[in-house]
């Protein structure tokens, strides 16, 4: 346990290969059918893995939310994770200190297991697998795939949504006006495999006037982009007039946003397109990254502002 909490700050430096570390960890049995899986989170989205600290409660706190704490210095609200996740833990033994679009929270769990590099071939989405709720995709722990293990990769935006709906921004919040304009027939292309964020970049990309297609990994946004690039040669067309841009996250099932992004600028047919990363990974190792593979913007979610600053500066 000392040594996953010692090396969480050196393995989230890994980058831009395709591949993560998850960090992985129990909440206790599932309090429907008394199983007790392993979850997981990006060691991207971890500051730290404490002991429980102690917990001040706050009067009027959302219901998953168990008080603040005090962490060198900072004051953070602790969520409950087991109670978000439906289930009942043994105890409430470790806090995961995680950082996520730009604010600090702890999350409290059972226990922590391991840290796990993983490719994201690898992962695979819950839609295909026919889950979901607060999971967004099930990471193969071991190389054997017909008796490895499977954690369950937490949806973060939606449990956030759920334990502190304050902070929670629909999509369409704009404050400012911003002039936007794209070819004829021409989408935006956006890939990210969490439901909520989908629902959040819709809704901006619509009060913007822009049409979209959205994917649920850089995967299938590679798929769909060489399918157009196509369609757009046979039509004796610009693949800018089918494409306008991409917008892509960090973390996705099968293939992340740092290799789309290298895959759409090493293309001779797609390098043109513009690439605009949105993560929930802030940071300027992020940022460097980002440059490194030819991405054209980086934006920090949520905030829609900023987002459609970003799109209408590549625009």
């Amino acid at each position: 346990m000392t040594s996953v909490m010692q090396d969480v700050d050196e393995r989230s430096r890994l980058a831009g290969t395709n591949k993560f570390e998850l960090l992985v960890f129990r909440l206790g049995k599932d309090a429907k059918s008394g199983t007790r899986e392993v979850f997981g989170i990006n060691v991207f989205k971890v500051r730290e893995a404490l002991v429980m600290p102690s917990i001040t409660p706050m009067p009027g706190a959302p219901e998953h939310v168990m008080g603040v704490a005090n962490i060198r210095g900072q004051t953070i609200p602790v969520v409950n994770l087991p109670a978000v996740a439906g289930c009942v833990p043994s105890g409430l033994n470790i806090l995961l200190v995680t950082e996520y679009e730009r604010s600090i929270q702890g999350f409290a769990v059972e226990d922590v297991e391991e840290i796990k590099r993983l490719d994201w071939s690898r992962v695979v989405s819950t839609e295909v697998a026919a889950t979901g709720g607060l999971v967004t995709s099930l990471a193969r722990l071991d190389e054997d795939d017909e008796k490895g293990r499977l954690a369950l990769v937490l949806d973060v935006e939606q449990i956030l949504r759920l334990a502190l709906p304050p902070r929670f921004k629909g999509g369409d919040e704009l404050t400012q006006a911003h002039e936007v304009h794209i070819p004829p027939g021409s989408v935006v292309l956006f890939a990210d495999d969490s439901g909520v964020a989908r629902s959040q970049i819709e809704k901006a990309l619509t009060h913007l006037g822009l049409p979209f297609i959205g994917t649920q990994s850089g995967k299938e946004a590679w798929e769909r982009l060489q399918a157009m690039a196509n369609e757009a040669k046979a039509a004796g067309i610009p693949t800018r007039n089918k494409v306008a841009m991409v917008l892509t996250d960090l973390e996705m099932p099968e293939m992340d946003g740092f290799t789309l992004t290298r895959h759409i600028k090493e293309n001779d047919v797609l390098k043109d397109v513009p690439v605009v990363i949105h993560s929930s990974l802030s940071g300027s190792a992020n940022e460097s990254h980002a440059n490194s593979v030819g991405a054209d913007g980086y934006v920090t979610k949520f905030v829609p502002d900023e987002l459609a600053r970003a799109i209408s500066k590549v625009l």
